[in-house]
């Protein structure tokens, strides 16, 4: 019975999912082409990630939204457990962020243009050393209007639910840009919704956001110690959660 539970869920939450991204990329396009910093750019969004959670019988638990200065802007740097994760962090974090999205994503019709109506940052993994400047490119110009960017600084989702090592990207950035840097800790989408499987458990998901780190004074040589700080108070959360790292 658990398992039938399980695939009329999956089911429903692909389906619903899909449906509810096709028709809120539609209308994030059609904003965007008049105004692509309104403010119910934003809105859509959110209802896109609680439709996402609401399906999959996913409930959110956030704490530390007070440390978030809704006039400021971040390098929000999270860990990674499941495609949940960009839901989520849509909802705990009440600022305009964008994410850096693999290219493949971006040849998927209607999803890609919405993407890029509303400043997702294409990346070509195959691009190399050619990555880093096309990414800071394109951030910078996010900045510049005054959003956030999130960075999952493992750089892909652990098969096994435990957390990877951080890669040097997400601080390097925020040191380049002399941004603050907002640590995010999940805890729960490994269990509702496993990557590399379709199926959708849902659940309790749980994110604790602490005070931002600033980077003013801090320079390229200060890039390991910064990061190596941020995971260590990420990993203490997770592990604090239940989590493995």
């Amino acid at each position: 019975m658990r398992w039938i539970a399980v695939g009329l869920r999956s089911i429903i939450t692909w389906t619903v999912g899909v449906i509810a991204t096709v028709i809120c990329a539609g209308i994030v396009i059609a904003i965007a082409l008049v105004n692509d910093t309104s403010p119910w750019i934003e809105r859509t969004i959110r209802f896109w990630s609680r439709i996402w959670l609401l399906t999959s019988g996913t409930e959110l638990k956030i704490e530390g939204q007070e440390h978030v200065d809704l006039d400021s802007s971040y390098v929000v740097t999270a860990n990674h457990l499941s495609t949940l994760d960009i839901m989520v962090c849509f909802l705990a974090v009440r600022l305009p962020i964008r994410y850096l999205a693999k290219k493949e994503l971006f040849r998927v019709p209607v999803l890609a243009q919405g993407m890029r109506a509303v400043g997702i940052i294409e990346v070509d993994r195959s691009a190399r050393s050619a990555i880093h400047a096309q990414v800071n490119r394109q951030a910078h110009a996010l900045i510049e209007k005054n959003r956030s960017l999130i960075i999952y600084a493992e750089g892909t989702r652990p098969r096994d639910g435990v957390m990877r090592p951080f890669k040097k990207g997400a601080f390097t950035m925020a040191i380049a840009s002399q941004l603050p840097v907002l640590p995010l800790s999940i805890y729960g989408t490994y269990e509702a919704m496993p990557p590399g499987t379709p199926w959708v458990r849902g659940g309790h998901v749980k994110v604790i956001i602490d005070p931002p780190i600033k980077t003013e004074g801090m320079d390229h040589g200060d890039t390991s110690e910064l990061r190596d700080h941020v995971y260590d108070l990420i990993s203490k959360r997770v592990n604090e959660m239940g989590g493995q790292s």
